[in-house]
């Protein structure tokens, strides 16, 4: 079934196509998908070198000095020629056949714990795919809401406001950027003074008759924030209260920094 490129690398096909889970048809879907978008590509190139990283790092070699060992004992010591009593053809055949189990027993268990550790290792390169695959997902979540953060900002409709702070706050400074076309409502929050503890700065909306609570601002979220658009607002507001929202009451501060809102037409 075909499905956009985005989705293709939600799902899983990219990694057990790596790891030889999938069959022939999800092949042929995979190596489509491979040739005919560069951004699959990309990540099957980085999901492969990984996987090359992960199964060098695992590789063990024999000592390079076992061999030349082994032939140096070997000269050394001489071949001593035995007269041997000539033996019963069923007694050579039973050490033939004990000597067969043994090396049966032997490969068997060399060959599950060869298996074990195969499946072992096979499961890392699985969980680190998958971890690779939601770190990939986020970066593009993070770049989605990046762009449409710059698409708001870039808005014609978009009218920026500079709330800059009194004497009581004189290095505070955001920017609000709102566009009531699209009810959209962001702050960002450029310097905040330190505040002593049990104190926050909170913003609002200045209404005709009462204020609306828009939220707490710190200046760890030093970030473009969205914020509750709040229609027929007349300006914002900054203060200084006790922690703590009071979402459904005025604040009882004067505020440290406003700014009156252009109305809508």
């Amino acid at each position: 079934m075909t499905v956009d490129k985005d989705t293709f690398l939600k799902s899983d096909l990219l990694e057990r196509y790596l790891t030889g889970l999938t069959n022939t048809q999800e092949n042929l879907e995979v190596e489509g998908y491979i040739d005919n978008f560069p951004e699959v590509k990309e990540v099957y190139n980085v999901l492969q070198n990984k996987l090359e990283l992960v199964a060098f790092a695992n590789a063990e070699e024999a000592p390079v000095h076992l061999l030349g060992s082994i032939l140096e004992t070997l000269d050394e010591k001489p071949v001593v020629s035995l007269n041997e009593k000539p033996r019963k053809p069923w007694f050579n055949f039973g050490i033939a056949a004990s000597v067969a189990a043994l090396v049966f027993a032997g490969s068997s268990l060399f060959f599950y714990i060869q298996n074990q550790d195969l499946l072992n290792e096979n499961q890392v390169i699985v969980d680190e795919l998958y971890d690779l695959r939601s770190d990939i997902n986020q970066n593009n979540s993070k770049l989605d809401a990046l762009a449409q953060q710059f698409s708001q900002l870039n808005n014609p409709e978009t009218e920026k406001y500079i709330l800059k702070g009194n004497r009581r706050a004189k290095n505070l400074k955001t920017v609000a950027y709102i566009n009531p076309k699209e009810k959209t409502s962001m702050i960002d929050v450029v310097s905040l003074p330190i505040l002593p503890d049990g104190q926050e700065y909170q913003i609002w909306a200045e209404l005709q008759d009462k204020q609306v609570n828009l939220g707490i601002l710190s200046v760890k979220d030093r970030r473009l924030q969205q914020i509750p658009y709040t229609k027929d607002a007349l300006g914002l507001s900054i203060t200084i209260e006790q922690k703590g929202i009071k979402p459904n009451n005025n604040s009882t501060d004067t505020p440290v920094a406003e700014i009156e809102l252009k109305l809508e037409d």
